[in-house]
């Protein structure tokens, strides 16, 4: 196993920031900054440079990074062969996920709630970023199990199917929209509100458009807002038309805060993904986690 030390210098070198390894393994700066200087002492060289608030590796703490990669990597793999062999082998997991707005927000917080009841040796932590970001940061080693929707062409990625959803027009029930059947050919006369660039939802809002020989950049978009909840609540309260993943509208349907605008011809689904690097496939407890959130969904099905 690792020891905490190295454990300590992998989430520092993964950040490049004691303050933000402070926050993330909550312990003091001051502590972090005892167990990186012992290590200094230990491998009698700097394995950072340190530039203000922020750090970089110096070549020893690049070599030492990418090794402790690799053995983080042989543990992994030990501990699944272990709890193949062994089912009362629960040793204490660090876990770090990242998923997509809608996927951090709507679907995930009940599947996770019931993952760690049933494996409390876990420990999670849960990056919320938009598709793009995830993808960055898984590789980047970041993190490492994402989620995200859609599918980027990479070829270091592994991408495993998860759900499917719709992404839906929607606007406010104040909204003299809401009593109309559109044709894709009104959105040109609409003000549209968007998710910002990089979010998964618009890129499959423009992947359906193009199918319909509709180009996003020629419709009259008022606002783009980062986030889904920002975009809904300025929907609530604006004249605009949007598109929001179903999932993430819900409760606002039913209370009837929001109403569904049908557009003839134009249906919008979309896939989440789980997505690895390759050769991390079968890493303890990813690979678990995987196959108990599978199941998870399936039974609510």
């Amino acid at each position: 196993m690792l020891s905490h030390r190295h454990e300590i210098f992998m989430e520092v070198a993964r950040l490049l920031s004691f303050t933000k390894a402070s926050q993330t393994l909550f312990i003091s700066q001051s502590a972090i900054s005892k167990h990186i200087k012992a290590l200094e002492e230990f491998y009698k060289t700097g394995l950072f440079e340190r530039l203000g608030n922020s750090v970089v590796l110096t070549p020893a703490g690049k070599l030492l990074y990418e090794k402790l990669l690799s053995a983080k990597q042989l543990q992994h793999e030990l501990y699944q062969n272990f709890k193949q062999l062994s089912e009362n082998f629960s040793p204490q997991v660090n876990m770090v996920l990242g998923a997509s707005t809608t996927i951090s927000l709507y679907i995930l917080p009940p599947v996770l709630s019931a993952y760690l009841q049933q494996n409390p040796n876990v420990h999670l932590d849960l990056k919320n970023r938009n598709s793009e970001n995830i993808l960055k940061a898984l590789l980047d080693h970041e993190i490492d199990l994402g989620i995200v929707e859609g599918i980027n062409k990479v070829s270091n990625v592994t991408y495993t199917p998860f759900l499917t959803d719709e992404v839906i027009a929607v606007c406010s029930s104040r909204n003299p929209l809401k009593k109309q059947q559109l044709e894709i050919r009104d959105l040109y006369e609409i003000p549209l509100a968007l998710r910002e660039r990089g979010s998964g939802t618009l890129a499959v809002l423009e992947l359906a458009l193009e199918r319909k020989q509709v180009k996003l950049n020629e419709l009259p978009i008022k606002i783009r807002l980062g986030g889904t909840e920002a975009l809904k609540n300025f929907v609530r309260v604006d004249t605009c038309l949007s598109f929001l993943p179903r999932q993430a509208v819900i409760k606002e349907l039913q209370s009837g805060e929001l109403v569904q605008v049908p557009i003839n011809g134009l249906t919008i689904k979309r896939s989440f993904n789980f997505i690895q690097r390759k050769g991390t496939e079968n890493n303890f407890p990813y690979k678990n986690f995987i196959q108990f959130t599978k199941r998870y969904y399936s039974k609510m099905e």
